[in-house]
């Protein structure tokens, strides 16, 4: 190992070859190959598991049991059907299939060895064909081969396990038991990422955990708010603890890009894409489910950008992402994604495509799952020049079964959007006009928990209306619809309850393009982002009232928390002034403004679902007034201690302004003598006392003589 130096004796050495140490990019030094110059690197105990794993030396090798027994002559035939299953996992050696055979009788053994290239590949391979059913009559029985010296050394009579005591782990969920009943919120800015309670009632930031370079690219909590990712060249990790972060787990995968939790947490799809060293070839992309809590690869995905640019809102490298979507609500029990004329299906259980097939739809367009339920529904454009017509689907899974179709003509595009609860499916369809020269928007309303799926089309007054923003009111029975021509258009709300659509109101030439609805509902702010310049109006639905008008300038991103009490607006990097953000109530009161060069994020901590049921939270409504009066004397306190708080401040100002004047007055009364003496000996300085006299004074400016000639 190198000598060590201190940090003195390295400025030193640099004033002496006179370097400039501040205009040294760090970021550039590589150290030699196994030299860390005595700097534990946070890198360590990975580079560690991978160096045991590789040293094991049989940690690459399965043993592939219950193999049928077959003669010398069948051999070829059985050893190339195991080769077929395997080599789709992952890269087989040369000679790395071996199955031994019976001296006496030349037939097989009913096992094999396979020897991949990493053992990484080989617990894979082990996971993924474990029970794996060949036939009725040879079900796979894998093994790792390190495992083998284990299995041999289990003793012939049992004897009990010996009982550990049971030692709790950290409560990921603490944070939701403030007393104050705060959320948090994460930002990024610069080199640092920082974690903050929201404390509104004492209008500032708490700041609860910050840390420089805690990621590459960004950050990510997990949808229920147990943890924060953080995306590294190594892979991914997730952070987490009660009283700080810790890294809880991490997962490897080289240059990942994107990462994408499932909705009840349990898995984590990690993406990255990798130049082809033909550049007439596309990216290869990989793609990686892990389990959160095990870290382990439940199942990879890997090929060309091609096979994944069918589908999503967005990516890299033409890969449309996400590229699985998740369905049947928060047991994260399938996930499907969509191919050229198929969806393909896949159940978690065994990570595998539900009856081993995919659906096939032609030329499906695009899907969307229910958030609440295992269905999803589909849209196929016009074949055949129109003779065939557009239409919706909805299947069930797992059995596939089409629950309900609707056929649509004359169709430009199609846009599909669930209500929270899965109770309603709206399909906004844009449709050309007889001429085909201009288009139309109508909407289709599937009723999904009703019986047999009704569906009712209805139009905006005017049907040729442009419309801008579509968005339901979470867990309710509301949606509002921007609509109209730039830069004022109309914004209307409407009802779906009762059985039929019925207009609320509708908003007249509003600077208005996104709308963002209260968590709870009710409430919903109609913004107008990017050419509106930050325009905000707080509106009520209830009421049918604007409860407040602002403006955040030059805002990029709004966001609600997640009990719909406070909304944070922000301008990030993408522009260059006024990064930061505002934190707003539910009725557009600014509370606090934290500005920060170089603002990247700002994520709202997500909370799950609550404990509650429905009938209990309606009697809680019911009888705010009772559980209120706690947090009413609460209130009433933090007021008090606001006030005092305020009133010392006035004090302070106060103090310091009097000690200011007393300093200029003892200042004025020392040199009262000077001011005597330029007055010539005159003591009062009040102006009053003395008499302004015009005094002329002549004053000889010049003198010069000419001579002139007589």
């Amino acid at each position: 190992m190198a000598d060590v130096m201190s940090m003195e004796d390295i400025r030193a050495e640099a004033a002496r070859l006179n370097i400039d140490l501040s205009s040294v990019d760090w970021n550039s030094i590589r150290l030699p190959p196994g030299e860390d110059f005595g700097i534990k690197s946070d890198d360590d105990d990975l580079n560690e598991e991978d160096s045991l794993e590789f040293d094991a030396g049989f940690g690459n090798i399965i043993v592939v049991d219950n193999l049928p027994v077959v003669p010398r002559e069948k051999f070829e035939k059985l050893e190339g059907v195991v080769r077929k299953i395997y080599s789709q996992i992952g890269v087989i050696k040369e000679n790395g299939l071996w199955m031994p055979v019976e001296e006496d009788t030349g037939k097989t053994r009913g096992y094999c060895f396979i020897e991949y290239n990493t053992p990484q590949e080989a617990e894979l391979a082990k996971e993924k064909t474990n029970g794996y059913k060949l036939d009725r009559a040879h079900i796979f029985a894998v093994n790792m081969f390190d495992e083998i010296e284990k299995f041999m050394k289990v003793p012939d009579e049992w004897a009990p396990p010996e009982i550990k005591p049971y030692t709790p782990g950290e409560n990921l969920q603490h944070w939701l038991t403030d007393e104050k009943g705060r959320d948090q919120f994460v930002i990024r800015a610069g080199s640092d990422t920082e974690v903050l309670w929201n404390d509104a009632r004492q209008v500032k930031a708490d700041p609860v955990y910050k840390r420089p370079f805690w990621t590459e690219s960004f950050v990510q909590w997990s949808p229920l708010g147990t943890y924060l990712a953080t995306v590294h060249r190594q892979g991914a990790a997730v952070w987490g603890g009660a009283t700080t972060f810790n890294r809880l787990m991490r997962y490897a995968h080289p240059q990942v890009k994107l990462i994408d939790f499932s909705p009840g947490e349990k898995y984590l799809v990690t993406y990255s894409s990798h130049e082809p060293s033909n550049p007439r070839d596309t990216h290869r992309v990989v793609l990686n489910i892990f389990d959160v809590r095990t870290g382990k690869v439940m199942r990879d995905f890997k090929g060309s950008a091609d096979e994944f640019a069918i589908g999503g809102t967005g990516g890299f490298t033409g890969v449309s992402w996400p590229v699985f979507r998740w369905g049947g609500g928060k047991e994260d029990k399938y996930f499907a994604r969509m191919g050229k004329n198929v969806i393909s299906v896949y159940e978690t259980e065994t990570f595998s495509l539900i009856d081993k097939k995919s659906i096939k739809v032609e030329n499906v367009m695009d899907f969307s799952w229910s958030p609440t339920d295992p269905i999803f529904a589909l849209f196929v454009p016009e074949l055949g020049g129109g003779n065939q017509p557009a239409r919706v689907s909805l299947f069930q899974i797992p059995s596939k079964e089409e629950l309900r179709q609707k056929n649509l003509f004359s169709v430009n595009d199609c846009k599909m959007y669930w209500q929270s609860n899965g109770e309603y499916l709206a399909v906004k369809v844009d449709r050309y006009t007889k001429t085909k020269k201009s288009t139309y928007t109508g909407f289709e309303l599937f009723r999904i928990k009703e019986r047999d799926i009704p569906i009712e089309v209805f139009e905006l007054d005017n049907k040729n209306d442009k419309v801008i923003a579509f968005a339901w009111e979470p867990k309710g029975h509301r949606f509002g619809v921007i609509h109209g021509d730039n830069p004022r258009p109309d914004v209307s709300f409407y009802s779906v309850k009762g059985g039929k659509v019925a207009k609320l109101v509708t908003l007249k030439q509003k600077q208005a393009n996104h709308l963002f609805w209260s968590p709870g509902g009710r409430f919903v702010i109609l913004a107008g982002l990017k050419g509106f310049n930050g325009q905000l109006e707080f509106y009520n639905v209830d009421e049918l009232e604007t409860m407040a008008t602002a403006e955040h300038f030059m805002a990029t991103d709004i966001e609600w928390d997640p009990t719909g009490r406070y909304v944070a607006t922000s301008v990030t990097s993408v522009h260059e002034m006024e990064n930061g953000f505002n934190i707003w109530s539910f009725n557009g009161k600014l509370l606090y403004r934290i500005l920060k060069d170089h603002f990247f994020q700002f994520l709202w901590r997500p909370r799950p679902p609550s404990f509650l049921s429905p009938e209990k939270e309606e009697e809680i409504m019911k009888n705010l007034k009772k559980y209120s009066k706690k947090y009413d004397v609460q209130d009433q306190d933090i007021s008090v201690l606001l006030s005092e708080q305020d009133r010392e401040k006035r004090k302070q100002l106060k103090e310091e302004w009097e000690r200011w004047v007393n300093e200029w007055k003892k200042h004025h009364e020392e040199e009262k003598m000077d001011r005597q003496m330029l007055r010539d000996g005159e003591a009062s300085d009040v102006e009053e006392e003395y008499e302004a006299k015009e005094i002329e004074v002549e004053e000889l400016l010049d003198v010069s003589e000419e001579v002139q000639d007589v």
